[in-house]
């Protein structure tokens, strides 16, 4: 019988649950996959009834032989603790895995969101051929992953990577986790929304095809609406998405200067942004490093999309 491995990823705005089958040569095939949109103040509790209720329809009465979790946050790995979502409410010093050991009566492993996805495109992703990678997530917020010599790296208390709390803009927008000007703040998704119905407002007569798309609403702008209209040829929402990427690639630069790592994968919904985008990321880190490291790093895109974390999850526990 093949091996059943249920896979969780805890995320801001949506929960995902997968089943991947083993075939017994070493190769993985998604079963089933649900995701799940959250509502627009989820808490924990909420999203852990939500994820109980995706995996009962993805295992369809079956025991797992594992289970593999993401989760949107900083964790405590080795303990299976959550510290806290910086996007929901309630999960504050939370030991998931002891509960879900409880739920589901198996090995249970988990990791952060960020390294999760590490992991998973190292094994299975853009980061096959490397020993050692760098990874990005840019959605809700900005996390960070890193694998060296094909593993994770935790550092000292398990906080590792935590790229989006790197301030670049010491007097920039304030920042959840209480500084300001983080990468979070400037490259995220909700702050290309905040950045876009800002510049809306100071500039009545641009934006055309962003104010059509939203109809004249600033209350519908997303980050995905802004870079449809960018995209499109909208000159405003393209230096609104020009902006992020450009402070998520000097972040990068004082990256690839500290750790020098082999590739860099960038992941998560505003990595569906398009070339432009990534050419000005790969422009920004440049021109913020050294010249011997100047063309040293890749810096591509995720293969796995947003599934990076599901897959993620399988590798922790295979």
């Amino acid at each position: 019988m093949d091996s059943l491995y249920l896979t969780l990823d805890f995320g801001g705005t949506k929960n995902a649950c997968a089943v991947f089958v083993a075939n017994g040569h070493g190769e993985f095939r998604v079963e089933s996959l649900e995701r799940r949109a959250s509502p627009p103040d989820p808490d924990a509790k909420y999203d852990y009834a939500t994820m109980l209720d995706l995996a009962k329809n993805v295992l369809r009465g079956r025991t797992p032989t594992a289970v593999g979790v993401s989760f949107g946050g900083p964790v405590r790995a080795s303990r299976g603790l959550v510290v806290l979502s910086h996007h929901v409410a309630g999960w504050e010093n939370i030991p998931l895995r002891a509960r879900l050991e409880g739920e589901f009566a198996t090995r249970v492993v988990m990791d952060n969101d960020a390294n999760a996805a590490a992991l998973g495109e190292t094994h299975f992703g853009a980061g096959r051929s490397c020993s050692s990678i760098l990874y990005i997530t840019v959605s809700t917020g900005v996390g960070g992953g890193w694998v060296l010599n094909g593993e994770i790296y935790h550092g000292a208390t398990e906080l590792a990577g935590e790229l989006g709390h790197v301030v670049i803009d010491p007097q920039g927008p304030p920042c959840v986790c209480g500084r300001r000007g983080c990468v979070e703040q400037l490259a995220c998704g909700p702050a290309i929304a905040r950045r876009a119905r800002a510049r809306l407002a100071r500039e009545p007569s641009r934006g055309k095809l962003l104010r059509a798309r939203i109809r004249d609403d600033p209350s519908l702008v997303t980050a995905l609406l802004v870079n449809e209209a960018a995209l499109a040829g909208d000159e405003l929402a393209r230096e609104i998405m020009q902006d992020a990427a450009s402070a998520l690639g000097f972040a990068l630069g004082n990256v690839i200067c500290l750790m020098n790592p082999q590739r860099i994968i960038i992941g998560g919904g505003v990595s569906n942004a398009g070339p432009h985008y990534f050419e000005t990321v790969r422009t920004a880190a440049r021109a913020n490093v050294m010249p011997q490291l100047r063309d040293t790093v890749d810096i591509v895109r995720a293969e796995l999309g947003d599934q990076a974390p599901l897959w993620g999850a399988l590798a922790l526990v295979v």
